[in-house]
């Protein structure tokens, strides 16, 4: 696939000419879109000669990533959102953050022991990028950290949960019932490790929570037994030895020794404890019990001190997929090796004693910008486990359902099949329900006159409805196909064990493809009926994932329209036999041309405003980080053409600059649910044209993902995601504004309509869910409110 490809990268634009609703402006020369062809050119020549593809007008993309959780951390900040959600937020920059180690800063480290100097679209060489992140991370765990001591755990106390308690404030009672604990649920549990002549410095986990300490041999121990004490004094020599070792620098006693703990992961991190007061949950942490019980666990010595420590390991792998015989083996492999990669981040209390921190920091290898001195409790993540507390409902956002999809639902009995041949069925998800996407698979498994279900499966729940589904229609001899990403990051283990479990029901399965991901959401049902064989697609801006479709903001499109069902036929046997069509009727793929499509289309709106015709663009998106794009937005922004930019993460491009950036305008909206649709709306001098995408404006899914644009032909379809921008536009709570300075800021609702898309957009759910029990109402799309009201 990938050689093919190459192979049809000078017929791309040729064909993108002769294809689909796009049509290359004359202006442009054959060749001037390909991938990083400008960029290239650039290269080397002055700044003032680089035009649009000056350094200064790009942002670095990790930093803008940072900022990204900054916008995050600015919801679990705000004092109008309800308490646990503010803790969930916290928790998700937590997250966030630690898969930005594992990967981003990773990849940055990577590259610098490598000596790699060649800057990126901000100028900026992976060695200065990796400066700057590191001390942007310092300040934003900084402020982490303050919202939650200074903000979040008074809050809570006054809310009636003091879960972080010091042991020294508890009480007799709640002492008895710790000690208790530990010895019934704790202690058997923890497995200590000292290092010594027979036990070198452990492998410690990736992101687990540890307990480090030095300890001393107690006098007088073990004479009464002279087995026992000459045992005793071996172990201790042992451990005197090695304990020499690791302090080469003398700072060590003689006698002390170093000792480790991992903090289970079995056990609650916030052992609720009885309170004080009625109504009132009281708890500590886990680890803090640990280090006050931790010389029961080395029996005959004194625990000099002990604290809590993490580290982060690099997890960014690298397949060597040219030169594998198996996929699926060679992920299997790596899969192993990623809980023991490179230590990038180690993190630890910021109180701990010198003596062990000097020895901690020499075993992981670590210098000085790559230490996180943490106050307060290491390991935020664990606060999303607090959102499901008891009796907390009252400090969340009232729990949305996502209600029935409305077309879906007025023809009540109708089958699923007989509901798209009426017309283009629009999925908004999460404010309708996922249900569609789960029946339209589960219905084809048992109808007999369904021949083959074909889909593409990049991340799917741990107990997918849909994984299950094809299975079944395996057994029941349909002819089903399921290309498995093995590739998803982070979901390889479980695509590894569906991939295998579908196999064993008798599917076609396809491992990916060689140098590309395949990231493109798709599904086909082949069905045969009266009028003959008729192929119904499913199209979507996010995965086959029935649990993320209640959380994530994703779109999709039903239908049995002829060109869309020859492209999807097309597509997989593109991906199962490297076989491309002649021609496309409608589908725009990468990558092959989904770059050039994008580029075309931008530059078809450059010449409407040249003519003085309407030339407008919006786009929603999670990440806009490629320069040739940028690059492209800029020439049009120059041209007149306006351009609204809603991006949840990742922004590379800067606003108000002037003669380049100043029709531009960017905005993200942070908020309940994660913002993860494609939709990509062009004026075309006033014909407007509607798309939706599995891709980002990103290089990695313009040139290394298989992915899929499509065009929203029903004009009701069209409506409906239109609406979505328009709100979204109007958003004058959730969303965060990008300035020329380059920061964000929330939107100024002085005078304006206090708007909030993600609220507005349930409202408008339940409404028309409402109103299908009335017969009185329109089947129409009634969009609750008007962006221009």
């Amino acid at each position: 696939m990938k050689n093919h490809v190459k192979a049809k990268t000078a017929e791309k634009t040729k064909s993108a000419e002769k294809t689909g609703s796009i049509e290359k402006p004359k202006n442009v020369e054959k060749g001037k879109t390909a991938s990083g062809t400008k960029a290239a050119e650039a290269a080397g020549k002055p700044e003032e000669n680089l035009g649009f593809y000056n350094p200064s007008y790009y942002t670095n993309r990790e930093l803008s990533w940072l900022d990204f959780n900054y916008r995050i951390l600015d919801e679990a900040r705000d004092k109008t959102n309800p308490l646990f959600e503010r803790l969930k937020f916290l928790s998700i920059t937590a997250s966030n953050l630690d898969e930005f180690f594992m990967v981003r800063v990773a990849s940055l480290m990577d590259m610098v022991h490598a000596k790699v100097t060649k800057p990126d679209l901000s100028g900026l060489t992976p060695s200065k990028q990796l400066e700057q992140v590191e001390a942007k991370c310092h300040e934003l765990i900084d402020r982490q950290y303050s919202t939650l001591s200074r903000s979040l755990l008074p809050a809570l106390r006054n809310e009636g949960y003091d879960l972080v308690m010091n042991l020294e404030e508890l009480s007799e009672a709640q002492r008895d019932y710790l000690k208790t604990y530990f010895e019934g649920t704790v202690y058997p549990v923890l497995t200590p490790t000292a290092v010594d002549a027979s036990r070198p410095f452990p492998l410690i986990r990736n992101k687990s929570l540890n307990i480090g300490a030095l300890i001393s041999r107690r006098k007088g121990e073990g004479e009464k037994n002279s087995v026992g004490m000459t045992f005793m004094k071996n172990l201790q020599k042992n451990g005197e030895k090695i304990a020499d070792k690791i302090s080469r620098d003398k700072t060590l006693k003689k006698g002390t020794m170093f000792a480790t703990v991992q903090v289970p992961t079995v056990l609650p991190r916030v052992i609720r404890i009885p309170s004080a007061e009625e109504g009132q949950m009281a708890g500590v942490l886990l680890e803090d019990l640990i280090k006050a019980n931790l010389s029961r666990l080395f029996t005959g010595y004194d625990v000099v001190c002990a604290h809590a420590y993490r580290i982060t390991r690099n997890a960014d792998m690298t397949l060597d997929e040219d030169d594998s015989d198996d996929l699926l083996e060679e992920i299997q492999s790596k899969l192993k090796q990623r809980q023991w990669g490179e230590v990038i981040r180690f993190e630890y209390e910021d109180s701990m004693d010198p003596k062990l921190l000097k020895i901690l920091k020499r075993e992981f290898n670590v210098n000085d910008s790559e230490m996180y001195p943490i106050s307060g409790p290491l390991d935020l993540t664990y606060l999303m486990k607090m959102y499901s507390l008891p009796g907390s409902d009252r400090l969340k956002e009232k729990p949305w359902t996502p209600q029935p999809n409305p077309v879906r639902k007025q023809y009540g009995d109708l089958d699923l099949f007989s509901v798209i041949r009426k017309g283009d069925l629009f999925l908004s998800h999460p404010y309708q329900t996922f249900d569609p996407v789960v029946n339209l698979i589960r219905d084809a498994s048992v109808d007999p006159d369904v021949l083959a279900i074909k889909i593409t499966l990049y991340r799917v729940s741990g107990h997918s409805p849909i994984v299950a589904a094809l299975a079944h229609a395996a057994e029941n001899g349909k002819q089903v196909t399921a290309l498995v990403e093995l590739k998803a990051r982070f979901d390889e283990e479980n695509n590894i064990q569906w991939a295998e479990m579908l196999e064993k029901a008798g599917c076609h399965v396809i491992y990916g493809l060689v140098g590309l991901k395949t990231h493109s959401k798709i599904a086909l049902v082949v069905r045969r009926e009266d009028d003959g064989i008729r192929r119904y697609v499913h199209l979507a801006t996010g995965n086959y994932n029935d649990s993320t479709a209640k959380l994530y903001t994703d779109c999709g499109i039903m239908t049995c329209a002829e060109p869309f069902g020859e492209d999807a036929t097309a597509v997989f046997n593109m991906l199962s036999g490297y076989s491309e069509p002649r021609k496309w009727n409608r589908l725009h793929l990468a990558p092959i041309w989904l770059r050039d499509a994008f580029v075309m289309l931008i530059d078809r709106e450059i010449r409407h405003a040249q003519e003085n015709e309407p030339a407008h663009i919006t786009a929603k998106m999670n990440s806009l980080c490629d320069r040739e794009i940028i690059a492209k937005l800029y020439e049009a922004s120059a041209a007149g053409v306006k351009i609204d930019l809603i991006i949840r993460g990742i922004c590379c491009l800067r606003v108000g600059i002037p003669g380049v950036s100043e029709n531009i305008t960017v905005r993200s909206i942070v908020g309940t649910f994660l913002e993860h649709a494609r939709i990509f709306r062009f004026a075309n001098g006033g014909r407007e044209e509607v798309y939706m995408a599995s891709a980002d404006w990103m290089p990695r899914n313009l040139d290394r993902r298989v992915e899929i644009l499509f065009p929203l032909e029903d004009p009701l379809c069209r409506e409906q995601a239109c609406h979505i921008l328009d709100v979204q536009m109007a958003d004058t709570l959730k969303a965060h504004v990008l300035q020329s300075d380059n920061t964000y800021e929330k939107v100024d609702r002085r005078g304006k309509v206090s708007i909030g898309a993600q609220a507005t957009l349930m409202e408008e759910a339940l409404a028309a869910s409402a109103d299908l029990n009335d017969p009185r109402v329109s089947r129409t799309f009634q969009p609750a409110h008007k962006a221009s009201e």
